[in-house]
């Protein structure tokens, strides 16, 4: 976590307008808790609006697989160091294929031991995007041999989707949920 606790507070229920009771109609938790990344964000609710539907696409509607969209996610929030997405897709990341081994080696990214090489590519094309914002083109080149068009372009989407809730989680501090634990390469910095 770069910050011990928050710059935006998450709104308690309390605080709720009617228009944000709406906003959050649909980012309910299975026991009907509200995450602090959408108690925070609902401050500004057509900015909510817009970033949910478009997370909405990447975590549902794109063509990558659950594993495949995961290995990105979790790669972007190691090298944002972002505590709070870590943690998030951590536990999603579990949920859609990937073993705990697999999450630790996303720490080190496409030269750890163990990726086919499609992950690997995935994991260069991230790595590029991140440092360069635009994946070379022997990145690309590797990536097509094992992607479609519309995979490689959903890739591209996804690590901008959470580059940008990255650099919002951080720059907020917006904290991870009562109960869960940050990993301690990613504690307050």
């Amino acid at each position: 976590m770069r910050l011990a606790k928050p710059r935006i507070a998450p709104l308690q229920d309390a605080e709720f307008t009617p228009e944000q009771v709406e906003r959050l109609s649909k980012s309910r938790q299975k026991d009907g808790s509200i995450l602090n990344i959408f108690r925070t964000l609902v401050r500004s609710p057509d900015a909510f609006r817009a970033f949910s539907w478009w997370g909405g696409y990447i975590m549902s509607r794109n063509s990558l697989s659950a594993r495949d969209r995961e290995i990105a996610i979790l790669r972007v929030g190691w090298l944002c160091k972002s505590g709070y997405e870590w943690t998030q897709h951590h536990r999603i990341g579990l949920q859609s294929g990937l073993d705990a081994a697999e999450i630790a080696r996303i720490k080190t990214g496409a030269g750890a031991d163990g990726w086919t090489d499609a992950e690997r590519a995935l994991l260069t094309a991230v790595d590029d995007l991140n440092r360069d914002h635009f994946v070379s083109n022997p990145s690309w080149a590797e990536l097509s041999k094992h992607y479609s068009e519309r995979q490689c372009m959903d890739l591209v989407f996804t690590v901008g989707q959470y580059t940008q809730v990255s650099m919002i989680l951080n720059s907020f501090g917006i904290q991870v949920e009562d109960g869960q634990t940050v990993d301690t390469d990613l504690r307050t910095l």
